[in-house]
């Protein structure tokens, strides 16, 4: 699914960042990060309750990049809970992941499918638009912070 959408202030962000010359890397993990925190109330809120476990496991990780001015955050399930999340056979091999199940959906025993509740592709889409003007405004906001300290320089 492909969203098209005209964002208000890029351009002003644009010049601001042409003066500045190069994006601090600070300064674009920050944005990312407060957009996709968006995200990840959302995805906490809507995610299906049975003992919590599975809202408590829904964390953001940060993606390493290769290259400055990129950062990537995702909502992924918490590794540290795998003693929680997975599913072992009588000889311990996993046969299961919960939280995936939950999202993707699942084949049961007898062969029907259960469909997912899409809690963290839903949280992501509805939100597109308000993630972008979050990400933007913050990004202005701490461009024209260091353009300001620039000139006191």
């Amino acid at each position: 699914m492909k969203a098209t959408f005209k964002v208000e202030g890029m351009n002003k962000l644009k010049k601001d960042l042409e003066k500045l010359g190069k994006i601090p890397q600070k300064h674009v993990a920050a944005s990312a990060r407060k957009g996709m925190n968006i995200v990840l109330k959302e995805s906490k809120a809507s995610a299906p309750y049975d003992t919590g476990q599975l809202k408590k496991g829904i964390v953001l990780k940060g993606e390493r990049s290769r290259y400055k001015g990129k950062k990537v955050y995702r909502v992924v399930f918490d590794d540290k809970m795998n003693d929680v999340f997975q599913k072992k056979n009588k000889e311990g091999k996993v046969i299961g992941y919960y939280p995936v199940s939950q999202e993707y959906g699942f084949f049961a025993k007898n062969g029907r499918y259960i469909p997912g509740y899409r809690f963290i592709h839903d949280s992501l889409t509805e939100n597109t638009i308000k993630i972008s003007r979050v990400m933007i405004d913050t990004m202005k906001t701490k461009i024209d912070a260091e353009i300001k300290k620039a000139r006191l320089r």
